[in-house]
């Protein structure tokens, strides 16, 4: 019987460690055992999973004993790991004493060579010892590998298997034979499970039992309050938004599993109070309770999906009509999961006859097909029901039309299967179709929970956008993007195991897929450097948390602490630039640290970077470097006004390749930094800021001279825009035939104000020379006149 297989099993694991408990005493107990000790443990776990492997066990027992190989190589594995640092430990020392003195040469000291001696001798031990662990290891692993093969062939052997047709009654012959015994099973399982229940009934455990059957009966009645409360906490704490649809949605799926199951949890606790039940019997109550958390799961997962009663909360793109035809299925399948797997682990637990058992399972693939079946078939209706009243359906995704048809399929595959006598591979399209259906949904459900939750973090008109805007000074258009790729890089995470569970081959379970995809990504190497998934994911949350500290940094520098220093804003600027990337310099150097990247694949990197310079990256690292000669030297810093070649204007910003001037008519040039450091510049405001406005006025000979400068040089005075120091002047710069002269200078505080000033100050001068009739000399014109042609010579 499976039961009698599997306890054996566990004696036969279990034998050696039982050996080496008898004999031990408390003080020994306490310490832990010797590195020899453990091998032997290990060989012989591995030994007894040998013999029982040969023994031919069943699906779960081979389930065991998988596990059992996979923990020795998990044990075998951490030995070897403790034992390494012990022997790098004796190498150093060896290392200190040096090596033995050649033939020929003065002896050493006899307390040297002894230790030399004694040293050499537990290093061979202790390399043997690690040697032995690999080896275990390996041995666990192909071990492991080997019962996962035998799996998938008595899997492939069960699938292929026929027996009569049920449309036969051959078929239930075999049954009716094997009734009287199948009962007599089941009355040897019913009286422990009366003993049990005296036991839980007792008066010791009768108020604690009533008291848990209390508690799940409330929490069974008061599911629906629950899921009412959660609905009136998502309206009032959350506003209107997709991610309120798909919180509901999840929290309803979440909140009937855990009532159900807990509620199933509270019954088994009470019958199992003081710890009555004997541990072969206390797994079908276990068992029971993860089929009851499933099917709720199954219930609570439908229900939220087709929202039948609130369509406005609904995720899918699913009509009314559809949804209230499809709305009793969910109970109806999480009915018969629970009753028929009920059935199938009691048949297990008693050791059912080989016609009880298929005769289940026949009766599992039907009922779950039909109702499958009647599902699509309502499903279709509601489609034509809409097309007939003039209502074009909703477009069905692509994913969604291949599960539909997948199903559909499925369905006509199980029940053909059925007919034909193709029992196990019927109850296997069955039940793989609940388990996609189930997991489809599933994913669907956080797909959709994790992409809002997401958008509803970064989006930048949000409150937790704008906080992040506030804090971190990120641009709107980068939360917008940074949500996009976190949205992306969650499906693909989703998406992937639930890709490969689906893809997975015939008797593969989960354990297999995390341990392929782990060999997958594991292996990978450049170089000598070994590439991980987990130390990957680590140095990119390295990257990240640096490059986000040194904006913080840098925010706090060029916002708080820099602006109340006597350093000039350029200086300012070119600090936190310098900072900037020094710190995303130190960032990508502890990124490389979490890799385990060591100096020799760094100086192989910057190599292979070399030739990349050599080829031509000449100009992206001379602008690179001009860049940090800028930032350094600072020849021209931001807010110079400079000049090259035909570029003339303010610089705005200087980047790691190239620095960005705005022109005169607010457009913006960007230069090579190199251009900046190997041509010539002409910085205006390097080592003066002022600005000189000079306004040049010739006036007639017969001009006051004396009342023309005291009007201009009053017109310089009062230009709030003028400096005080230098001050200004006006002087007569020469007289000629055609008049004198004034030359007015004054300064001001930049010379991007000369223009404005200048203009305003020539017409203050033209408005106080007019009304003191002080006229400015015209200029002289030049007529040349034509005589008319007579015709006359001479």
């Amino acid at each position: 019987m499976p039961i009698l297989r599997r306890l054996l099993l566990c004696l036969m694991l279990l034998g050696a460690g039982a050996l080496h408990a008898q004999d031990a005493s408390p003080a020994s107990a306490a310490s832990a055992p010797s590195p020899a000790q453990t091998l032997d443990q290990l060989r012989d776990q591995l030994d007894a999973i040998k013999k029982a492997l040969g023994a031919k066990p069943d699906d779960h027992a081979l389930a065991d004993l998988r596990t059992s190989a996979l923990g020795v190589q998990d044990q075998a594995d951490q030995l070897a790991a403790t034992l390494t640092p012990q022997m790098d430990s004796l190498n150093a020392r060896l290392a200190v004493l040096g090596p033995a003195p050649a033939k020929g040469a003065p002896p050493e000291a006899s307390e040297v060579a002894a230790q030399r001696k004694q040293l050499d001798k537990a290093k061979a031990a202790l390399d043997a010892q690690i040697k032995q662990a690999q080896l275990l290891s390996e041995d666990g692993a192909q071990l492991a590998a080997q019962v996962a093969g035998v799996r998938r062939d008595q899997f492939q052997a069960q699938l292929a298997s026929r027996t009569a047709t049920p449309l036969s009654s051959a078929f239930w012959a075999d049954p009716a034979r094997a009734f009287p015994d199948d009962l007599a099973r089941l009355k040897r399982l019913e009286t422990p499970l009366a003993a049990a229940w005296a036991d839980a009934w007792a008066p010791s455990g009768r108020l604690p039992l009533l008291l848990c059957l209390g508690a799940a009966l409330l929490l069974v009645a008061g599911r629906g309050l629950l899921e009412r409360a959660l609905l009136a906490l998502a309206v009032r704490f959350m506003p209107e938004s997709h991610l309120r649809r798909s919180a509901m949605a999840a929290a309803t799926a979440l909140a009937t599993m855990l009532v159900f199951g807990l509620a199933a949890q509270l019954v088994r606790v009470g019958l199992d109070w003081g710890d009555t039940l004997d541990p072969e019997l206390d797994e079908l109550p276990r068992a029971l309770v993860r089929l009851v958390c499933f099917c709720a799961f199954v219930s609570g997962v439908g229900r939220a999906l087709l929202s039948a009663a609130r369509p406005s909360w609904r995720l899918p793109a699913l009509s009314d009509a559809a949804a209230a035809r499809l709305r009793p299925f969910p109970w109806l399948l999480a009915a018969a999961a629970l009753l028929l797997g009920l059935i199938e682990r009691i048949n297990g637990a008693i050791g059912a006859s080989l016609p009880a058992t298929v005769a289940t399972r026949g009766l599992v693939a039907l009922v779950i097909s039909g109702l499958i079946g009647a599902a699509l078939l309502r499903l279709g209706q509601a489609r034509r029901a809409l097309l007939a009243a003039g209502i074009a359906p909703v477009q069905r995704p692509l994913w969604v039309g291949l599960l539909v048809g997948g199903a559909a399929l499925g369905v006509t595959l199980s029940l053909l299967a059925i007919a034909l006598g193709y029992i196990a591979l019927a109850f296997y399209i069955a039940t793989r179709m609940l388990w996609i259906g189930v997991l489809a949904c599933g994913v669907y459900l956080l797909l959709h929970l994790v992409h809002d939750l997401i958008m509803a973090l970064l989006l930048p008109d949000g409150r937790s956008g704008r906080r992040l805007q506030s804090t971190f000074g990120l641009a709107p258009r980068m939360l917008e993007q940074s949500a996009t790729v976190l949205s992306g890089i969650s499906r693909v995470l989703i998406l992937l195991p639930a890709f490969a569970a689906l893809l997975a081959p015939f008797g593969t379970n989960p354990q297999d897929l995390t341990e392929r995809i782990g060999q997958l990504f594991g292996n990978l190497s450049l170089g000598e450097l070994h590439i991980h998934p987990g130390t990957v994911f680590e140095a990119l949350v390295v990257f990240v948390l640096g490059l986000v500290a040194v904006r913080v940094v840098k925010r706090w520098l060029g916002e708080q602490l820099l602006p109340k220093t006597t350093l000039e804003p350029g200086m300012q600027n070119s600090v936190v630039t310098l900072l900037g990337y020094v710190g995303g310099v130190g960032a990508f150097a502890l990124a490389l640290a979490a890799l385990n990247v060591s100096l020799q694949s760094i100086a192989w990197i910057a190599s292979a970077l070399s030739v990349g310079i050599g080829f031509g990256l000449q100009a992206i690292v001379q602008n690179f470097i001009s860049g940090l000669i800028l930032l350094a030297e600072r020849p021209v810093k931001v807010g110079d006004w400079v000049s090259l070649s035909d570029v003339e204007g303010d610089i705005r910003r200087i980047n790691v390749r190239a620095t960005e001037i705005q022109l005169w008519d607010r457009s913006t040039v960007i230069v090579p930094n190199s251009q900046l450091i190997t041509q010539n510049v002409r910085n205006v405001t390097l080592a003066n800021a002022q600005g000189r406005v000079q306004v040049k006025l010739p006036m007639p000979l017969d001009t006051d001279a004396r009342r023309a400068r005291e009007i201009i040089l009053e017109a310089f005075r009062s230009h709030a825009a003028m400096l005080e120091t230098p001050a200004p002047n006006v002087q007569v710069e020469r007289i000629d035939t055609q008049g004198v002269h004034f030359v007015g200078t004054g300064y001001v505080h930049s010379p991007r104000e000369v223009g404005g000033v200048r203009s305003d100050l020539l017409l203050a001068i033209l408005e106080r020379l007019r009304s003191e009739r002080l006229p400015l000399t015209r200029p002289q014109d030049m007529r040349v006149y034509r005589l008319p042609d007579t015709g006359e010579t001479g």
